[in-house]
């Protein structure tokens, strides 16, 4: 499992890449169970009432979430792309510039300790 991390205006939003023999998450709308590689993550954006407050660059922004959309892919590289693609579009969707956005992407493995890898693609 690899953990995506972004961070920028004081917040962190994380999705998971589920890898090959991993169970990702079943419900409805789940990509095809053949996938090699299954990244879910949360999807957001700012709203002018309701939602959730949250803190970013100073200001409070109303937040208002929507179910995860997990997505398959054959490769770690399509994968991981399409996670840091998605983790910047989610914080432009709440007004952070997207290239300010910090990547991490950390691998957890069954009994062991989670490991930061470098993040090339960032």
């Amino acid at each position: 499992m690899l953990l995506v991390r972004g961070s920028a205006g004081g917040t962190e939003l994380t999705g998971t890449i589920y890898e090959r023999g991993e169970r990702a998450p079943q419900f409805k709308g789940a990509p095809d169970e053949d996938a090699a590689y299954v990244w879910v993550c949360d999807e957001f954006y700012e709203v002018e009432s309701g939602g959730t407050t949250q803190k970013i660059d100073g200001k409070e922004v109303n937040v208002a979430f929507e179910s995860p959309m997990p997505r398959g892919f054959d490769t770690r590289e399509q994968a991981t792309a399409a996670a840091r693609d998605h983790v910047r579009t989610q914080f432009a969707r709440i007004g952070v510039d997207a290239d300010a956005v910090e990547l991490e992407v950390t691998k957890t493995e069954p009994d062991a300790r989670a490991r930061t890898e470098p993040d090339a693609g960032a």
